[in-house]
């Protein structure tokens, strides 16, 4: 008799929490800022001992950091002016906003909420019709 297989367990992804806007994502769709005998770095790998924080990479998240002491208390750490610095250039090459295509889908099924909220109901779009018969 062959032996049933049990079903696949989908893959677990580590979750955590960016410190600007509080949004929880995956480890791997947010940067990690780490604290480190030698100051303050952006970890690009996700691997570098030290006490970390998360932040999405966008610029928006980055300033609201950069302008209060938000990273200051999530690293336990007061922040030199040289470490702010260096974060404010790695902020600059960042886009404006982290995921454009997960928010235009957000908007959308947002947009599709309210208007069933409403009454009223977009019609579907008929396929075209190609005359063969």
């Amino acid at each position: 008799m062959a032996r049933k297989q049990k079903p696949q367990r989908p893959k677990h992804v580590p979750q955590r929490t960016c410190i600007a806007c509080r949004d929880v994502a995956g480890k791997r769709g947010l940067i990690r800022i780490v604290r480190t005998a030698d100051g303050v770095n952006v970890d690009q790998t996700g691997k570098v001992a030290g006490r970390g924080a998360y932040l999405h990479p966008s610029r928006a998240c980055w300033e609201q950091v950069l302008e209060t002491r938000r990273l200051d208390q999530a690293l336990r750490t007061k922040i030199s002016p040289a470490d702010r610095q260096a974060l404010a250039d790695f902020m600059a090459d960042l886009p404006d906003k982290a995921n454009s295509v997960a928010d235009s889908v957000a908007d959308s099924v947002a947009d599709s909420v309210a208007d069933s909220a409403t009454g009223s109901v977009t019609p579907p779009v008929a396929a075209p019709d190609n005359g063969s018969d």
